[in-house]
């Protein structure tokens, strides 16, 4: 078995496993894992949806469930954007692991400094990013710690990799940061619709209009 594979993981990850089928066991990262409940709703999207491509922002445990989806599915690809070198390792040995390394592209993309309507982000480097057209964008990173509003830049950034009524999930959605970037998304956002998950750590799900 991989060693970035373990089997000690919290209860609550249980039915993650089982439905899904990690029996090898999971990447989890104590500090850094998603949590089960949202990994779920991660999956019944997926399974809802059903995606060609998929954009995520910071891999780990995400990135399996999502490669999984797509094998099920039948179709889907997931590019995720991963700024630290050992987490982007671990997470090709743990889809090695499954052999579900060909639905999944994971981009090396440092954090770079930039600025966005007047204000300055740490954020990834998106010169490795296919051009491509996206039905769902999954924003669990840059880590919070990083700045305030960290993740806002996902959506002005990412916009023309998505197509019209793509599904983005943000997680961590309780906290006040992704509060603020929640409602100036939607402020940027005609025709969007959201909606609020109450998960352990609050999902917001934004829906572009078309």
């Amino acid at each position: 078995m991989s060693g970035v594979l373990v089997r000690d993981y919290p209860p609550e990850y249980g039915p993650l496993a089982e439905v899904l089928g990690f029996g090898l066991g999971l990447n989890f990262t104590p500090k850094w894992a998603a949590d089960a409940d949202f990994l779920l709703l991660l999956a019944a999207r997926m399974t809802a949806l059903r995606p060609s491509t998929v954009i995520e922002c910071s891999s780990g445990m995400s990135t399996l469930v999502l490669a999984r989806c797509c094998e099920r599915n039948g179709l889907g690809q997931v590019i995720s954007l991963e700024n630290g070198p050992e987490f982007a390792a671990n997470t090709r040995e743990a889809l090695a692991a499954y052999g579900l390394e060909s639905h999944v592209q994971i981009v090396d993309a440092p954090l770079r400094s930039l600025q966005l309507h007047g204000e300055d982000y740490q954020w990834y480097d998106l010169a490795g990013l296919p051009q491509t057209g996206a039905q769902m964008l999954v924003v669990d990173g840059p880590p919070g710690f990083v700045q305030r509003h960290a993740r806002y830049p996902a959506l002005p950034l990412l916009r023309d990799y998505l197509d019209p009524g793509a599904c983005i999930l943000l997680d961590d959605a309780a906290r006040p940061d992704e509060q603020w970037v929640l409602k100036r998304w939607l402020a940027q956002s005609p025709g969007a619709c959201f909606r609020y998950t109450a998960t352990r750590r609050g999902c917001g799900i934004l829906t572009l209009g078309d």
